[in-house]
């Protein structure tokens, strides 16, 4: 290993380019490094990874030569280059791009015969990133600024390139170039990234920052969980003998006379260091515990629109779009940033209103909606007012919790509740929003962006909980680990206003473009995607019914709702008891209708199924 404490030091033989020995870093009482090596050869790809918090953006300070180490030295190639992404933008905010973008140059100390190459280097890396050179950066989107530092970082070619969540707020289709850019990079790479497959992709090495040891495993993020998940469990039983020996030595010393005879006077000491020893072990960090708040099931259609459209200044971002969404469907809205997922979100939702078309809302939707602006946050209120509303409980599937408990499940601690929200980093407001929307009952999720500024642990439990979520999901992601996980079904947004749909994850969607590139030998261009999906379908497209098929179609949804309704009637009408102390008639003829409806409803899905499928 080439990270971690100095004892497991091994020097390769690749050209060194940055070593840290024996280092030290502390903030207050907290130590963020103890004792930590790590070394940077040419040409590695390094992913570092840890939860929020355990000092990866420190280190990454240490390594560009921001701070200092209180112990320890960092040395470096002398005159490497370095270069690494701004995440402070206020200074540059009011300048254009090309500026922007040429400040990074700056690591070249080119002469005036040489500012020609610098002046090519940024035209080429605006036109990869296809950023405009005159667009101010303070009026560009958060995304397009991301784009901007990135070109700023890369216009140098540095020795060592040091990324800190390089993909976020990025579309697919840009982490995607990215990734490309990256692989043909010829120095030195370090990145902080949540995004597992972007450390698939890139990574050679995999450096944990926990507890302020360093631990490197060889390989990908999917070899690394595996020789993480072995290190926690030689961890467990090291510390389960630990405190056992412990305890057999406190029971000793408490009989007193044995423990003041001189031969024990060792053994006395001895237990002194153990308790030294325990004093000092710091414990892995808590993980958040999801309990979905319970919710009634709602009505079997969830949204219908019709010959929708969207326009902003004349511009269509959503045209002509129809499609129905089902109870229980599990939906991905990618395509690339601006091209008017989040605008669809807010039309199906009513926060939005359409230009054209109509959208219908089924019934009994109680909906969670996770925005990525995090609108739904009280800046100014603390953490637990935003969780509470000013209570001292919460009421989470009948259960009455004080506020604090429920919040210190999403690892919030007791100093932070009466903090304001504008005062969290971007991880705990993302927390503390997950906490606002499992504290309320819900069918139907709604989630735009949730995984930024999570760490990867918090990601992978978030991820479980959307996998087993019973009711409905949209979900707006650039994760492609995440989509691939949690959805059935894909809508995606092609530009111009088209919007396709696509039966599988993202991983299944871009196989598929890749076969119909090879088949038609064409560029990976918009392509027609195959709608095979019962629930969520492009209606008014090749239609080849008959008109009274054509009206059958047309009036199943509402039949289908009403029959919906009718059998929710009943069913609470025999949930009550009165009629099984009534004439029992009348009990009779409720379960026949009962069962009455149940068939009706399976053969109206059935021919539902089978007059859309005459549209393929």
């Amino acid at each position: 290993m080439r990270a971690g404490r100095c004892g497991r030091l091994n020097l390769w033989c690749a050209p060194l380019l940055l070593r840290l020995d024996k280092v030290d870093l502390a903030y207050g009482s907290r130590p963020l490094l103890d004792q930590v090596c790590l070394q940077i050869d040419e040409g590695e790809r390094i992913a570092l990874v840890g939860r929020n918090g355990e000092g990866k953006s420190s280190l990454l300070r240490l390594l560009r030569g921001e701070a200092e180490p209180d112990h320890g030295t960092v040395w470096r190639k002398p005159a490497a280059r370095v270069a690494y992404l701004v995440q402070d933008l206020s200074a540059l905010s009011g300048h254009s791009v090309s500026h922007v973008v040429s400040e990074g140059a700056t690591l070249l100390h080119a002469g005036a015969d040489e500012r020609w190459e610098v002046e090519h280097r940024v035209a080429a890396v605006l036109s990869r990133l296809r950023l405009d050179a005159d667009a101010r950066l303070d009026q560009l989107s958060g995304g397009t600024r991301r784009r901007v530092l990135l070109a700023q970082a890369l216009v140098s070619e540095p020795e060592i390139l040091l990324l800190d969540e390089p993909t976020n707020h990025l579309d697919i289709e840009t982490i995607e170039w990215l990734e490309q850019f990256l692989l043909a990079f010829k120095g030195a790479l370090l990145f902080v990234s949540h995004d597992r497959t972007f450390i698939n992709t890139l990574a050679s090495r995999i450096v944990e920052l926990d507890r302020g040891v360093l631990t490197s495993s060889s390989g990908n993020y999917d070899a690394y969980t595996q020789f993480k998940s072995r290190q926690l469990e030689i961890e467990t039983q090291h510390r389960a003998l630990f405190d056992k020996k412990l305890a057999q030595e406190e029971a000793w010393i408490r009989q007193g006379v044995e423990a003041r005879r001189t031969r024990n006077e060792g053994r006395v000491r001895a237990l002194y260091a153990l308790r030294a020893q325990r004093r000092a072990r710091r414990e892995r960090g808590g993980r958040i515990e999801f309990q979905p708040a319970a919710s009634a099931e709602s009505g079997a259609l969830v949204f219908e629109t019709e010959r929708l459209r969207v326009a902003f200044e004349g511009r269509a971002v959503i045209d002509e779009l129809s499609l129905r969404i089902m109870r229980g469907d599990r939906i991905g809205l990618v395509g690339p940033n601006g091209v008017g997922k989040s605008t669809l979100i807010k039309a199906l939702l009513g926060e939005l209103q359409p230009t054209g078309g109509h959208v219908r809302r089924g019934s009994r939707l109680e909906t969670a909606y996770y925005d990525q602006e995090r609108l739904q946050l009280e800046l100014d209120a603390s953490v637990m007012q935003n969780v509470s509303g000013g209570n001292d409980h919460v009421t989470v599937n009948g259960e009455s919790r004080h506020v604090a408990g429920y919040l210190r499940d999403f690892l919030f601690r007791p100093e932070q509740l009466n903090t304001p929200a504008r005062a969290l980093s971007g991880g705990e407001r993302n927390r503390l929003l997950l906490a606002r929307l499992f504290a309320r009952p819900a069918n139907l999720l709604v989630m735009d962006e949730p995984t930024n500024d999570l760490d990867i642990d918090t990601l992978e439990l978030l991820e479980e909980y959307v996998a087993n979520f019973p009711g409905t999901l949209l979900l707006v992601s650039h994760d492609r680990s995440f989509l691939d996980h949690v959805v059935t079904g894909l809508l995606v947004f092609e530009g111009d206003g088209v919007v396709s749909e696509f039966v599988g994850g993202y991983s299944d969607w871009m196989r598929y473009r890749r076969e119909q590139a090879q088949k038609s030998e064409q560029p990976l261009e918009r392509t027609p995607s195959p709608s095979a999906s019962a629930s969520v379908r492009a209606a008014g497209r090749g239609r080849r019914l008959s008109y009274m098929a054509q009206r059958e179609l047309s009036a199943l949804p509402e039949q289908l709702q009403a029959l919906e309704a009718e059998k929710e009637r009943v069913e609470s009408k025999l949930a009550d008891g009165s009629l099984y102390r009534g004439a029992p008639e009348a009990l009779h003829a409720q379960l026949q209708r009962l069962a009455a409806i149940a068939s009706e409803l399976e053969s109206g899905y059935a021919r539902w199924a089978e007059l859309e499928a005459m549209l393929n």
